[in-house]
């Protein structure tokens, strides 16, 4: 089944170029996320994520900036020109985030709010919904026309592993998933291979099956000094190692008659 694009400023998602998302997990200060946004872009990133708002297992882990991080967050997309894709976690914050966020992130413990889904249908931005930890291909799929036939077609799925019974990664990636939903919909499918892993060593491996599997492109964690950051070190690649996946993935698109959308 043909894909459908979705355009994310200048670029697009879904069409025949892979296209790579990477940042930190969290914005944690200018000096962090300005040398971060820099290091992917310049590596071949074309878009820029980071947290804001962030839902925590424990309460007492860091939350995020909030508010805090929305001036930063403007000066640093000015300075790069890079899209920045963001969670929200609340359907109050939408008019917050609409002049900091070019794509709302729906993060995996949201993706059976329905409430917040049925507002995002009544923006005019693109939507990344992650799949619940505990969803079914089925499920993800019905969250997503929730957006949809609430106004907003500019829906893209992501993958980012399920729950199962095994305890040595954070998930279980399901690479079943990508080549299921490319077959069966038209909506473009991308894969986070860091909250599917846990695991920085296991990033790598992942994002190159994702690619293999057919998606459209992957959204990476990557930060200065990964265990110093406050939220997801463990699973966050630095600059060398996000500038060998880079590589490594342009090599595997090569193989499938596919390359990397122009870079910077």
């Amino acid at each position: 089944m043909s894909t459908k694009t979705v355009q994310v400023g200048r670029f697009e998602i879904g069409g025949p170029n892979f296209v790579v998302i990477a940042g930190p997990c969290s914005v944690e200060s200018k000096d962090q996320f300005l040398t971060t946004a820099e290091a992917v872009k310049s590596a071949g990133a074309l878009m820029l994520r980071g947290g804001i708002f962030k839902l925590r297992t424990k309460p007492d882990t860091f939350q995020g900036l909030g508010s805090e991080a929305f001036a930063l967050v403007k000066e640093v997309k000015h300075q790069t020109q890079m899209p920045f894709f963001s969670e929200i976690t609340d359907p109050r914050q939408v008019g917050d985030l609409m002049d900091v966020v070019d794509v709302f992130q729906v993060g995996s413990r949201n993706m059976h709010n329905y409430a917040l889904l049925k507002e995002l249908g009544q923006v005019d931005k693109p939507v990344l919904l992650k799949r619940g930890f505990s969803g079914r291909i089925d499920e993800w799929i019905h969250a997503a026309e929730y957006v949809s036939s609430s106004g907003n077609p500019q829906v893209i799925l992501c993958e980012r592993g399920i729950r199962t019974f095994e305890t040595k990664t954070r998930n279980t990636f399901d690479v079943n998933a990508i080549a299921y939903v490319k077959q069966h919909t038209s909506l473009p499918v991308i894969a986070d291979p860091s909250h599917a892993t846990g695991r920085s060593e296991l990033v790598t491996p992942v994002a190159l099956a994702a690619a293999a599997a057919g998606a459209d492109g992957l959204i990476v964690e990557v930060h200065p000094n990964p265990p110093s950051a406050l939220s997801d070190g463990e699973q966050a690649l630095d600059f060398q190692s996000f500038s060998q996946l880079m590589s490594r993935l342009e090599k595997v698109l090569i193989a499938l008659d596919r390359r990397l959308a122009p870079s910077w």
